[in-house]
């Protein structure tokens, strides 16, 4: 989550009074979508793997399943918001678990502010082509859906851009989803996999370059929250005069300690996922593997986002989004966690979630060059017993050492 969706959660907090019903099936989230906004489901052939893509919302992913219209739906949705009808200023988080984004979002070169501006709530505003416009449906089939959408925008520093969006969303088959994660589906496990495959081209008649600001392509993943939901980041060994630090944990003021921990045997940062406190942390390209995922033992499951993470990463620029004139503006993060905690007066979260954020290098592109950034998502839901040695596997650690190093 950036800084500006956190802040503008508070403003659109009028039209959430009460906490956003949770774990809704899949078939009712769809039925809800529709009352308000043309909603695409792409499914397997079993009917069992299924997404919900919204055209108006910039072609979001909205919400997935593993077991057809009547299972657990798993993205974050903001019914109130939506129910509203109108859009909010500032930003409109209408939810998804797979949304497109850009950055900048502070700094000289920043999107979310024009020349002039203070880094303040009162002046940042997001973008319509991220935030408020439907994206075009540009080619569909049963498995995929392709979106097209053109923009302009100017950055803090007066530079102008110009450019089209391409943003093609994927429904994965089961068995190539498993077979790509090195992992083999018993009969008692359930799994959906999607993907977006997104791009930015330079349809203008200038260069972008570092001197005047670039842009990145940021995929965020909004998901339902639990008081055990743990987010689970693998990490690069390094020494810190090198790679830097092992994390970024310090968006919001400094993340106290029972909320993230560093796990050096296993190489492994872990995240409260409980919309109970507004935290984030961030990897550097340094530090950052080419996977990221969390555990809900609430709900029996684990997610997985793989992404494009260039090998050459910890030599590229990558975006920073700090709300200030930055010493370093392109020493950012290629992925974050956000944890969304607006509490209600019982001490309960408001449109609660967490998220998943992949980000890629910072774009310096020729007239007609594109960049591209691929951000894929995995449930598999299970026994314990099951799914414990996918995690491990996978993401380096059993279940029990990930729920256990935050209490």
């Amino acid at each position: 989550m950036t800084l500006l969706l956190a802040a503008a959660m508070l403003s659109a907090a009028t039209l959430n009074p009460a906490a956003t019903p949770k774990d809704k099936a899949f078939g009712e989230d769809v039925e809800f979508l529709r009352k308000h906004k043309q909603t695409i489901v792409l499914a397997s052939s079993d009917g069992q793997s299924k997404i919900a893509v919204v055209p108006g919302f910039q072609g979001r992913i909205m919400t997935s399943t593993a077991a057809g219209d009547g299972g657990t739906s798993f993205g974050s949705i903001n019914y109130d918001l939506i129910a509203a009808g109108k859009l909010v200023p500032k930003i409109n988080a209408f939810g998804g678990e797979d949304r497109f984004w850009m950055g900048p979002e502070g700094g000289q070169f920043a999107i979310f502010f024009k020349k002039g501006d203070e880094f303040t709530l009162h002046d940042w505003q997001t973008p319509a082509c991220i935030d408020s416009v439907a994206y075009e449906v540009a080619s569909q089939n049963s498995d995929m859906v392709a979106f097209r959408h053109d923009a302009e925008f100017s950055n803090y520093s007066g530079s102008k851009f110009k450019l089209r969006i391409d943003r093609v969303i994927r429904l994965i088959d089961r068995s190539a989803a498993a077979a790509d994660l090195g992992i083999t589906l018993r009969g008692d496990t359930t799994l959906v996999a999607f993907e977006s495959d997104n791009a930015i081209t330079n349809t203008g008649t200038e260069a972008w370059q570092k001197e005047s600001g670039l842009l990145s392509l940021w995929v965020l993943g909004m998901f339902k929250p639990s008081d055990s939901a743990v987010v689970i980041a693998p990490y690069v060994k390094g020494d810190a005069a090198k790679l830097g630090p092992i994390v970024t944990d310090n968006y919001f003021g400094k993340v106290p300690v029972n909320r993230v921990a560093v796990d050096e045997p296993h190489s492994v940062i872990y995240f409260r996922g409980d919309a109970k406190m507004r935290t984030k942390i961030g990897l550097s390209p340094a530090r950052s593997r080419p996977i990221v995922g969390s555990w809900d033992p609430t709900r029996s499951v684990l997610t997985i986002v793989k992404y494009t993470l260039p090998d050459s990463a910890h030599t590229l620029p990558y975006i920073n989004s700090m709300w200030e004139i930055q010493k370093e503006p392109y020493a950012g993060d290629a992925i974050n966690s956000y944890n969304h905690g607006d509490l209600d007066k019982d001490g309960n979260p408001v449109n609660g979630f967490y998220e998943l954020e992949t980000s890629s290098p910072a774009a310096a592109l020729a007239p007609g060059a594109s960049a591209s950034h691929r951000h894929r998502t995995i449930h598999i839901v299970g026994p314990r017993d099951t799914l414990d040695p996918i995690a491990k596997q996978i993401l380096g650690v059993d279940l029990k050492t990930a729920e256990a190093a935050l209490k």
